[in-house]
């Protein structure tokens, strides 16, 4: 049965407009590469004990193999199950879809079934197509569950798309959010200036991706023009991989930036500006950029395993690991950054009864 925008709960649409931290979660395997239960269990409770405001499962740092493994739905119901066991409070749960129309249709209806409120749509199988055969497989799509659009960097294998192309994306009456994600101010500023066009910045609610700028999307306006006025929008909260880590610290970065714009007419203090760079600055080791991106995945899951959520940093495919001189990067944002802006202490507060 199709989900669409008007189905969803009012408490999930209102947390997703007001704006929320969504963690992509990351997979926990054994030694052996096969699913770690009680450990992918304990990173579900934590993101909820964190604050997440809801959690995306089935995307790329979950690892797009569990499809070629058959755990898709295994992985997306563990999810669903331990978040709706541990806690009662309302989550946006969003589920990774990808492939050609055919599996993406048939990975929304495994979504629904397992009461998934929207899907974020990978366009990397098409990489290659027009846009008129992107909003086809989009509207496709959309007729299953709404769509959480996904402007992925052209490094890992995200198309280009034109302004035009997001003003007939966010104009897809089941369209709920966009992730934008292209590490790029000028593909950022086409999706605004494509949901300002069709008069959807209101609809369509526009959540960071961009680990390379997440506290400035957050804090600052984007301006776009419409019939000779200025549009103003604003990222509402994040998708992102690298939230997957020190998440309640990320919580808490969102919670202030809130406070600082609701409080200070806009303004922006300077050690909330400097923020930016910090976090910035362990997104460089945790997502392996010195290596273009290769230990992207495996650089969280060493995050988690120091903390011991996690315990190793195995990937399905053997060839994911760390990149040559990572774990070195690592070493160094934690001394500079770690006293700050990990939450160390909060995981290890609350590690045994995550781990029961």
């Amino acid at each position: 049965m199709a989900l669409l925008r008007d189905d969803l709960p009012a408490d999930v649409l209102n947390l997703l407009a007001q704006g929320t931290v969504i963690p992509a979660h990351p997979l926990a395997l054994d030694a052996q590469r096969q699913l770690d239960r009680r450990r992918q269990r304990a990173l579900t409770r934590y993101y909820v004990d964190a604050g997440a405001g809801g959690l995306a499962v089935g995307v790329h740092t979950t690892q797009f193999a569990i499809r070629e493994r058959g755990l898709y739905e295994t992985v997306l119901r563990a999810a669903a199950e331990d978040r709706a066991a541990w806690t009662g409070r309302p989550m946006a749960m969003v589920a990774g879809l990808c492939g050609p129309t055919a599996q993406a249709r048939a990975e929304a209806q495994t979504a629904v079934g397992l009461g998934y409120h929207a899907g974020l749509l990978s366009l990397a199988a098409l990489a290659s197509a027009p846009e008129d055969e992107l909003i086809a497989h989009c509207e496709a799509v959309a007729q299953e569950i709404p769509l959480v659009g996904f402007y992925l960097q052209a490094v890992v294998g995200g198309p280009v798309l034109s302004s035009d192309f997001w003003r007939r994306f966010a104009s897809i009456p089941n369209v709920l959010a966009i992730k934008v994600a292209p590490f790029n101010r000028y593909r950022t500023l086409d999706v605004v200036r494509g949901v300002v066009e069709a008069r959807a910045e209101e609809r369509v609610f526009l959540y960071t991706g961009n680990d390379d700028h997440i506290v400035l999307d957050l804090a600052l306006p984007l301006r776009a023009m419409r019939d000779g006025q200025p549009v103003d929008v604003r990222f509402r909260g994040g998708l992102l991989g690298h939230w997957s880590v020190w998440t309640a610290r990320a919580v808490e970065q969102l919670a202030q930036i809130k406070r600082t714009l609701a409080t200070q007419g806009g303004a922006l203090p300077p050690e909330l500006l400097a923020l930016d760079a910090r976090v910035t600055d362990c997104n460089s080791a945790f997502f392996d950029v010195r290596n273009n991106f290769h230990g992207c995945i495996a650089g969280c899951h060493e995050v988690l395993r120091r903390q011991g959520l996690l315990e190793g940093i195995w990937c399905l495919d053997p060839a994911e690991g760390l990149g040559a001189g990572q774990a070195q990067e690592i070493d160094r944002v934690y001394r500079a950054h770690g006293e700050q802006l990990s939450d160390d202490a909060f995981v290890r507060e609350n590690l045994g009864r995550w781990l029961a």
